[in-house]
């Protein structure tokens, strides 16, 4: 048995693996109530100018953002900070109302949401790296801490700068714990295993999207939101530090005392004997083995350094960037259909579910590669098809465009496990980090191609349904991981690709001959 074979025999359901996914899955219940807090803390309550012509302030113009000059005229003016008066019947304080973020300032709104995403992928440029060096238990913990207090920071901030700075650096955290912690639990689950993981934790973290418009619904102060779905983080360190640190990079990194003591300690929860997982002269023949291949100091350069490890980061990165680009323009802008904010927000969460299901069934007995290839594919197909809907069927409309949401929700969870499976050990928290970064950069741009529609109103369903399309497309030339092994170094990767490569070469030939 060689080290990386040490969980084969083992079940999902023994207690240490039980253990590890549920533990590890708890502070994903909240992840998704960050990304999209947005939509109800910058809520925009019904406004208007308040007039100084009246004592009644009832003569007022259509346009909100305006006040008659006099009387005697249709002449206006600007409405100048501080003078518009907000409806609080439903949203009792929000950052709009609390900063004035309407009018000539509405582009500020929309600067928070993106200074938090930029936080996202600035944390997988960071976190990703750290954990391949210094372990992936250890900036979890941090990336708990920092969520817990940046976010409690942001809760209290008094004004609209210190408001991003704090959400920027909680984003930060936020990406640290979603790309750390989805790797860990791969790293301690048998092969078999993998595809189910995926979905536990991918519908743990889209159940933020139904927690989410229950507790905006009982907290409509934004203040108390915020504070509400950031103090629990400061309790989930308390589980983590029970969770191991992953033995595969423990023995990667040589240091094959403590990923024997980890083996074994899996081995006691699960009821077997001290010593027969694996022993140190096993660890110690696998260090040998491997230590020629791995290098101890790695870098992002080492993504873009060898063909086959260009080529595979390269071609995620396009999937992520678009299944990120159009999901977070779909989940963040779907106000304009009209209905109640926290009724769609439910049915947007809630929708997403199937297609997870379907989407890892599909991975776990097709293949991983196609899952997300053709889900980024069938969504764009279906936001182009919603240009074709007359726009008096908005229910029709927000149909189409919540199963375009569910595709894209299941490439992004598919996605999460396949990376990690194609990823090498040594490297594989710096690839799933820089995949994350592009996949937040699409979050990031996502805004500005809303913008668009200012000059021509159908080009943003134009640009949303054509990126996944042709994004899908090359992730069908990516090597299939189903049932196979992870792998610990980048040589390994190259020589993957080259046999690949002699592969497709004698099936050309095969069928030349043919």
């Amino acid at each position: 048995m060689s080290v990386r074979d040490a969980l084969e025999e083992d079940s999902l359901f023994s207690p240490f693996q039980t253990s590890v996914v549920c533990i590890l899955s708890v502070p994903f219940l909240l992840v998704a109530t960050h990304n999209l807090m947005q939509v109800f803390t910058a809520a925009v309550p019904p406004y208007h100018c308040q007039s100084n012509l009246t004592f009644e302030n009832s003569y007022t113009t259509e346009d909100s953002c305006t006040r008659y000059v006099s009387l005697e005229s249709n002449h206006t003016e600007p409405c100048k900070q501080g003078e518009r008066i907000y409806n609080l019947s439903i949203y009792t304080s929000t950052i709009v109302s609390e900063w004035d973020l309407v009018c000539e300032r509405e582009w500020m709104k929309e600067l928070a949401q993106s200074t938090y995403m930029a936080g996202v992928l600035f944390g997988a440029m960071l976190y990703g790296p750290l954990a391949d060096r210094y372990g992936r238990r250890i900036v979890i913990l941090c990336c708990l801490l920092k969520i817990a207090s940046m976010g409690t920071g942001a809760g209290f901030s008094p004004n609209f700068l210190a408001y991003c700075v704090f959400r920027f650096m909680t984003g930060m955290g936020i990406c640290g714990l979603v790309i750390n912690g989805l790797s860990l639990t791969m790293e301690w689950t048998p092969k078999k295993y993998r595809a189910t993981v995926s979905l536990i934790q991918g519908s743990t973290l889209n159940t933020g999207q139904l927690i989410l418009p229950g507790v905006a619904y009982l907290i409509p102060n934004w203040h108390w939101l915020q504070l509400a779905l950031s103090l629990p983080y400061f309790f989930f360190p308390i589980l983590i530090w029970w969770v191991p640190e992953s033995y595969r990079w423990l023995a990667l990194k040589k240091r094959s005392r403590q990923a024997l003591w980890n083996l074994n300690r899996a081995a006691r929860i699960n009821g077997k004997k001290e010593g027969t997982f694996v022993t140190l002269e096993m660890l110690t023949l696998e260090n040998e083995k491997n230590s020629t291949n791995v290098s101890s100091k790695r870098t992002p350069l080492d993504l873009f350094r060898t063909p086959a490890m260009r080529k595979m980061t390269i071609y995620l990165s396009m999937s992520w960037f678009s299944s990120s680009f159009c999901f977070f323009a779909i989940a963040l802008d779907i106000q304009r259909f009209g209905f109640s904010l926290y009724l769609l927000q439910l049915i947007s969460g809630s929708g997403e579910i199937p297609f997870r299901i379907l989407g890892t069934v599909f991975a776990a007995y097709v293949g991983r590669r196609y899952a997300v290839s053709l889900s980024l594919i069938f969504s764009g197909v279906l936001i182009l098809a919603s240009l074709a809907i007359p726009s008096d069927l908005i229910t029709l409309q927000f149909a189409v465009t919540i199963l375009a949401k569910g595709f894209l929700s299941s490439s992004i969870v598919c996605s999460f496990l396949y990376t990690a499976e194609l990823y090498p050990t040594e490297l594989r928290q710096t690839g799933i980090g820089f995949t994350n970064m592009m996949m937040r950069l699409g979050a990031v741009i996502a805004p500005v191609a809303m913008m668009t529609r200012v000059y021509v109103p159908f080009l943003p369903l134009v640009i949303f349904g054509t990126v996944p399309i042709l994004c899908g497309w090359p992730i069908l030339r990516l090597p299939e991981t189903l049932n196979t092994q992870l792998l610990d170094t980048v040589e390994e990767v190259e020589a993957r690709g080259q046999n690949a490569t002699m592969e497709k070469k004698k099936d050309r030939e095969y069928g030349t001959k043919l």
